[in-house]
């Protein structure tokens, strides 16, 4: 395939206007797409970027039309939220054409099956899809058609599906995106959803603390208070032994934390969560999410967590930390996430093995 010129950004929020503006800003023919045209007004005078990056982009195109936004496009990223995959796949499934690229950015936990098998249920074209663990900015809307983007995300693990095509499509990929870095699979890039890891105990653990004060504190460094921090080295811990069954070695929370450019050296050897929460300078001036219906509960609980247990459950590893909150979130939301969130069915998985699964991916 020749090299990627033409991109559709699927979605305007924070992640989108960045990625958007900045491949932009480089030359790239980007189209961006938003299923509200009210959300693109604002931007239709250019996205104004700031701190990593400065400058203003115009997009070549904002629409709200996807057939407009997707059709003779190299590439399309899909910049939303895991919830919305589903809808994506059904919308795309008459419009994408098997020699276009999709790249799932983030695919979170599971997002590249779960997408996959929807695309094939709603009888779209095979595609050579990818995914990353996070977004590929560390990145906050300051305004309505400003975007401020405060380092791009360093080592961002990235595998294709099947992973077979991982290094075809890194080659693609890594002029759009220099950070990108080759994982081992689907899995081992689901399984690094550090959201999941650390957003359900910040946000659950201060739920009074949020509705009382509508979020107007800081969450990563006010937030997460040293007990807080100790049940986030417990997810990880469950995290990481879920992955050992799959032939996964990841790094520990603080250790990628740190890779990424979140955190201090000195917090990394120091071992604490805790302190590399206050020394987390990208994440200093983030606030906390206003209510608990808020993506930190919705997408890393029900798309975060619980595919997370799915797989522990599979390969037979114990995860009470995680299925408390699950719990928890559950109780307080009115919302049984364990049948709403990403279960093995829903990512294509019913019945298959360990070993089936690493075959197939």
């Amino acid at each position: 395939m020749p090299e990627v010129r033409k991109v559709a950004v699927l979605g305007a929020g924070h992640g989108g206007c960045a990625a958007a503006a900045v491949l932009s800003l480089r030359g790239y023919e980007v189209r961006l797409h938003s299923r509200s045209e009210q959300r693109l007004k604002p931007l239709r005078q250019g996205i104004t970027v700031r701190h990593a990056y400065e400058g203003v982009a115009s997009p070549a195109l904002l629409t709200a039309n996807l057939n407009e936004a997707v059709q003779g496009t190299d590439l399309v990223i899909l910049v939303v939220p895991s919830i919305a995959h589903e809808g994506y796949a059904k919308a795309l499934a008459p419009i994408l054409s098997p020699d276009q690229l999709v790249y799932l950015n983030p695919g979170h936990t599971g997002g590249g099956l779960h997408f996959t098998a929807e695309l094939k249920k709603a009888g779209g074209p095979t595609v050579r899809l990818c995914e990353s663990t996070t977004l590929t900015f560390i990145c906050r809307m300051e305004g309505p058609a400003t975007v401020g983007i405060y380092r791009e995300t360093a080592r961002l693990r990235f595998a294709a599906l099947p992973s077979a095509l991982t290094s075809e499509m890194l080659s693609l990929l890594q002029p759009l995106f220099p950070n990108l870095a080759a994982a081992a699979n689907v899995l081992e890039t689901g399984l690094m959803n550090i959201n999941a890891v650390i957003h359900p105990p910040g946000v659950l653990m201060n739920a009074g603390w949020t509705e009382f004060t509508g979020g107007d504190f800081l969450f990563y460094k006010e937030a997460i208070t040293p007990s807080i921090a100790r049940v986030i080295e417990a997810v990880d811990a469950e995290r990481r032994a879920i992955c050992r069954p799959f032939g996964l070695s990841v790094p520990a929370f603080i250790d990628y934390f740190h890779d990424a450019g979140l955190t201090t050296r000195e917090a990394r050897l120091s071992r604490s969560v805790y302190r590399a929460m206050q020394e987390s300078g990208p994440n200093q001036t983030i606030k906390a999410p206003p209510s608990l219906n808020h993506r930190y509960v919705h997408e890393d609980i029900g798309y975060g967590l619980v595919p997370m247990t799915e797989f522990g459950r599979l390969a037979g590893v114990p995860t009470p930390v995680m299925d408390g909150l699950v719990t928890l979130a559950s109780t307080a939301m009115g919302t049984d996430y364990r049948k709403t969130g990403l279960t093995l069915g829903r990512m294509g998985l019913t019945g298959m093995s360990v070993q089936g699964i690493l075959s197939m991916i």
